[in-house]
């Protein structure tokens, strides 16, 4: 996104659900937000972009809020959460680049061994490496169940044979954490996750894919990929539980990246309708715009209310987060979805001109309602919790 002199909100920090070592992050990533770190960023070349953000959110300490400081403390998911609105507000390529460190190797920090903890975290914390999350596929995307990608035991190795697809940071992750079938059970039951490198025999990039919002994304594929045993996340068969309770610490994040996106719209409307002269006045002056820009405000709080009780009930109250995190997810995105078109209608003709930050936020937005689940798929958990009520 274009610079500017403009700054994120920091109200909600006062909010119960934070204390100071939070707002203290917050202060850190906006200090280096601020500092130059994205005047090179390149949306044309996401590849090399995402490399750069990502060798110096971990030069830089930052990465350490997603991987649980290299697997030495628990995540925060207040503070994963907080790092991803602050990120988002200044580039959504820079808050991807984040995120991606963290979902990448969460299954690690769960479940992997003291030995691939060490092998693979402080690399990834550092920026050295970059992580993905191989889960969905062509026919298995948010139906897990359907997973075709398949781990055959063979002695001291798992022979992987398959294709992933929508995979982020497909093409240029050093490590993937992947989940296969294995067979101990059908359905989910039967779904095991491993860690795998981008340097095993076997593995490799059949198509990048570009989408609207400027992401590093690709189709891999296994054909005899042979693994050690040991590179096996948790037990057989325990895969999908692994994914589901990473997917539970990051899902309320993907809200929070949407309020970052909502927030820097409203500011970006905000600053633009006080300058703006429309029939002899400046169009803040018309009720139209201002009974817009108080549904924006207040829609976004509603978000964050609910984004942070998640984050706050999985930290504080160390209590499931299913329903929550689906609840914010699809709640945020959708809302963030509606600020930045009022955002857009609101600036006219530039709303829709490419490289106009307004014009920018809705690629991102678009994207992010379907990434980590669907919304109608964030419906599905929602009401399959409230049924176990």
């Amino acid at each position: 996104m274009d610079k500017t002199s403009l700054s994120p909100s920091t109200d909600h920090l006062e909010w119960p659900f934070f204390n100071e070592s939070h707002k203290a992050i917050h202060a850190q990533l906006h200090s280096f937000a601020t500092s130059g770190a994205f005047d090179h960023v390149n949306h044309e070349d996401t590849d090399n972009s995402c490399r750069k953000l990502v060798r110096q959110l971990g030069e830089a300490g930052l990465l350490a809020i997603a991987t649980g400081n290299a697997g030495k403390a628990e995540i925060d998911s207040r503070a994963v959460c907080l790092a991803r609105e602050t990120l988002a507000w200044h580039d959504g390529l820079a808050d991807f680049a984040f995120a991606m460190q963290g979902l990448g190797t969460g299954a690690i920090g769960l479940a992997g061994s003291d030995q691939l903890k060490q092998d693979v975290l402080p690399k990834v914390t550092s920026g050295e490496w970059i992580a993905g999350f191989a889960l969905s596929e062509d026919e298995a995307g948010s139906d897990v169940a359907a997973m075709q990608c398949a781990a055959t035991r063979e002695g001291d190795y798992y022979v992987l044979n398959g294709e992933k697809t929508w995979i982020s940071n497909g093409g240029i992750a050093d490590v993937y954490t992947l989940f296969a079938r294995t067979g101990e059970a059908p359905g989910t039951r039967g779904i095991s996750a491993f860690v795998v490198y981008a340097t095993d025999p076997g593995f490799s990039i059949t198509k990048r894919i570009d989408v609207i919002a400027p992401h590093p994304l690709a189709t891999i594929r296994f054909d005899n990929c042979r693994i050690p045993a040991n590179r096996l996340l948790g037990n057989a068969g325990e895969g999908f539980k692994i994914a589901m309770r990473t997917l539970d610490i990051f899902r309320a994040s993907v809200a929070a990246a949407s309020l970052g996106f909502a927030r820097r719209a409203l500011d970006e409307a905000l600053n633009h309708a006080k300058n703006r002269n429309m029939f002899g006045a400046k169009l803040i002056d018309l009720q139209l715009t201002q009974a817009a820009l108080g549904d924006m405000a207040t829609d976004i709080d509603a978000a964050a209310l609910l984004t942070y009780r998640a984050a706050w009930r999985r930290d504080v109250q160390r209590l499931p987060t299913t329903r929550e995190a689906a609840m914010a997810k699809m709640q945020a995105s959708e809302m963030a979805q509606q600020v930045i078109d009022r955002a857009v209608q609101m600036f006219g003709g530039r709303g829709v001109a490419r490289g106009e930050v307004v014009e920018s936020l809705y690629r991102e937005i678009r994207a992010l309602r379907i990434y980590e689940g669907a919304t109608e798929v964030q419906k599905l958990i929602i009401a399959r919790e409230l049924m176990k009520a």
